[in-house]
């Protein structure tokens, strides 16, 4: 009867790997295509803008520009970036850091995927939010502009 029991607590916990195995395996299929996809937005601002990672799961931009921000002497300015994180894609807005305001123009979609300062994360893509994070972009972009940071 031991036997029995134990056979089936082995079946049972290779069942519960496989479906989890499984889980993951969807998980990070889904992952990849929100990250292209944000990538494909984030990579119309290379030039002036350029990459130091361009991975299959980090992208990031920089201004390579000699300038002072608070008194301090910079030879380079992080814009935004996108990280395939273990259960969704970071997408690390700098912009919001230099002038909290932005946070103002976000709706309430966009918000709602704010955790902490600067780090959205991104479970589920549709173009509402594609558009939400186009527009962030073009407003930060902007914001460097003026401030002579691009």
């Amino acid at each position: 009867m031991n036997g029995i029991i134990f056979l089936i607590k082995k079946i049972l916990l290779i069942k519960i790997i496989l479906i989890w195995s499984l889980y993951l395996f969807y998980m990070q299929e889904e992952l990849v295509d929100i990250y292209n996809q944000l990538k494909s937005i984030l990579k119309k601002y290379e030039s002036p803008l350029l990459p130091k990672l361009d991975l299959d799961s980090k992208y990031d931009l920089w201004s390579f520009k000699d300038v002072t921000i608070e008194c301090r002497k910079r030879k380079e300015v992080f814009f935004a970036s996108i990280v395939i994180q273990s259960s969704y894609v970071g997408f690390y807005y700098m912009p919001i850091y230099t002038d909290t305001r932005l946070k103002e123009v976000f709706s309430p979609v966009l918000l709602k995927l704010l955790k902490g300062k600067s780090c959205f994360h991104i479970k589920k893509i549709d173009e509402t939010l594609k558009n939400e994070i186009k527009n962030a972009l073009d407003i930060g972009y902007d914001l460097y502009q003026k401030r002579g940071w691009i």
